[in-house]
């Protein structure tokens, strides 16, 4: 049986600006960044300490899927401080902190234009 998500795809136009917002704006840490192929790069990234890791890829035929819903949902124990302290590094928030159904969420973007949720945990 599945007993884990190890890793998701995010989809960038430029894999070293996405590094840099990754690492620096949201504060994830590098898992693997090396030479995958010519032209191309393995990035792994994740926040400390969590399971689940984030690859950095320009996929060659699937551009479209660049700048759109990403589906991805990142977690934080304050989302109020969450958000002023990603807003301060850079970071532009689409959907202010709201009541939802599934609990307390914003939207965010990468320098891709990507969209992401974040939610609060409970």
């Amino acid at each position: 049986m599945i007993s884990s998500v190890l890793k998701v795809a995010v989809y960038v136009r430029d894999q070293q600006r996405a590094l840099d917002f990754y690492t620096g704006a949201l504060g994830f840490e590098v898992r693997a960044d090396q030479p995958m192929g010519p032209g191309a790069r393995w990035i792994e990234v994740g926040p400390p300490g969590a399971a689940t890791g984030v690859t950095l890829w320009t996929p060659p035929d699937l551009t479209d899927r660049i700048g759109t819903f990403t589906g991805i949902v990142f977690g934080c124990a304050d989302i109020e401080a969450a958000v002023a302290g990603l807003r301060a590094r850079g970071v532009t928030f689409t959907e202010e902190p709201s009541g939802q159904a599934g609990g307390v969420m914003a939207t965010f973007l990468d320098p891709d234009d990507n969209v992401f949720v974040l939610r609060e945990n409970t």
